[in-house]
Formats: structure tokens, sequence, C-alpha cells
């Protein structure tokens, strides 16, 4: 299986595959790829709607001369924590990135919430961030953001009174909750809309099933994340601190 960047023909071959409504997995197929690097380069190149093999493939050579310029001359990657494979650090961020835009988040929204999944702290400053992903302070602000209103991320102050910004075990649990409020306000809504065109005409009774379905969908969402939380965030005893049961016969 061929390694190493896509060359340009490869480009014009996934261009021609996603115009011809091929899924990534028969493009990569077809020239012995994996799956994951027909994904990224697409979403990372405009989605399936925009993508171009010309523009991916200047874009791709900008990129990495803009990591040559700004690479320190006569040094290699930087240190990883842990004795971590820099290149395997970086590509795994990358694939993570595409699947979270692959979900509907933009690219630097993107690379933002990847890139606080990934430190071990699981906080870093504006000024970290712009740093790590060498973009403006004004491109991490537009993101973070959004993270913050769909409640993927919260802000809290340092001890140097520094604002960080925080993924964290809860994170996605308040996430899926807020998610859960918002369908329940779709199916309030839909409701509403029965009253207004009119009890059982073909109108009000599809907005009806809307509601039902949403209101299903809602609670099942907060039920599910009630019990994940429940479960995955309860620290289990050690052996020796454990209660034996009481007696039944006492």
């Amino acid at each position: 299986m061929p390694g190493g960047r896509l060359t340009q023909q490869e480009r014009q071959q996934i261009a021609l595959g996603v115009a011809d409504g091929l899924a990534y997995a028969e493009v990569a197929r077809r020239l012995g790829r994996p799956t994951s690097t027909v994904t990224r380069e697409v979403m990372r190149n405009g989605g399936p709607g925009a993508y171009r093999a010309d523009l991916a493939h200047r874009a791709t050579e900008h990129r990495a001369h803009r990591r040559r310029q700004s690479a320190p001359r006569g040094s290699g990657s930087a240190p990883q924590a842990h004795g971590r494979d820099a290149e395997a650090v970086r590509a795994y961020e990358e694939a993570f990135t595409t699947v979270f835009m692959a979900s509907g988040l933009p690219r630097m929204t993107a690379r933002v919430l990847v890139s606080l999944y990934t430190t071990d702290t699981g906080s870093l400053t504006a000024a970290e961030l712009v740093q790590r992903l060498q973009v403006s302070p004004g491109s991490v602000s537009k993101a973070v953001g959004f993270l913050e209103g769909q409640g993927l991320i919260r802000r809290e102050r340092d001890e140097r009174r520094r604002e960080r910004y925080v993924v964290d075990d809860d994170v996605w649990y308040q996430s899926m909750m807020a998610s859960a409020r918002s369908t329940a306000t779709l199916a309030e809504t839909a409701r509403q809309g029965v009253g207004v065109l009119g009890p059982h005409t073909p109108a009000a009774d599809r907005l009806e099933n809307i509601a039902r379905f949403v209101d299903f969908v809602s609670e099942s969402i907060s039920r599910a994340a009630d019990q994940a939380r429940e479960v995955l965030h309860t620290k289990p005893v050690p052996e020796g601190d454990r209660t034996p049961p009481a007696d039944p016969r006492a």
C-alpha cells in the first residue's frame, strides 16, 4: 500500500470519485490508500461539495512550505511528553480533526477542540492555542466562542489570572444535556403548530409525529447521559476498603 503524501494525479482521481458520488472507502480502495487518508484530504480542502484537485495540491504545498519556514533551523520536531512520537501525534491530530469536521465542525473549531483533548492538562490559554496552531488570535477567539456556546468547553482562571479553556470528563455530559434540551424545545414548537394548523389535518399529524419522535429521542439522550455519567465517573472502590454485605440472618 503506497505511503507518503498524495500526488497530484491521486488528487485528480479523488476529485473524480467524489464528483461521481463514490464513498470515500471506494475511492481509497481504488487508490490503494487508507480510507482515513481520503476522508482527511477531502474534508480539509473544502469538503465533498467544493473539493478541487489543483487547489488541494497547491494548499498542501503551501502548508508544507509554512511548516518548513516556521521550524527552527537545525532542529527537529519539538520533544514530546512521555516519549511520544511527534509525527504519530501530528497524524493522529489530523485524523481526529477530520472526524470532527465530518460531524459538522468548521476546521479551525475542530483543530482547537482536538488540541484541548490531546494535551495532558486538558486546558490551554488563548496564547498557547495561537502558538500551538500557528493561527491568529481572532481565529482562536471565534473557535472557542463557538465551542463554549455548544457546551463543549468551559473557561476558568488559573493562578496567574489567565483565562484558560478547559475540557474535562463532565463536558460531554453537559453537552449531551444541552442537546437534549434543544431537542425538547423542537418537540414543543412542533406541537404548537398542531394547534395553529388544526388537529387531525395532514400537516398537524405530521408535526405531532415529529414531536412524538423527538420527545422519545430527547428522553433517551437524557437517560443515557445520566446512566453513562453515573457508571463511567464512579471510581472503583479498592478491594481492602469494600464493606462486606450484611448477613441477612442477623
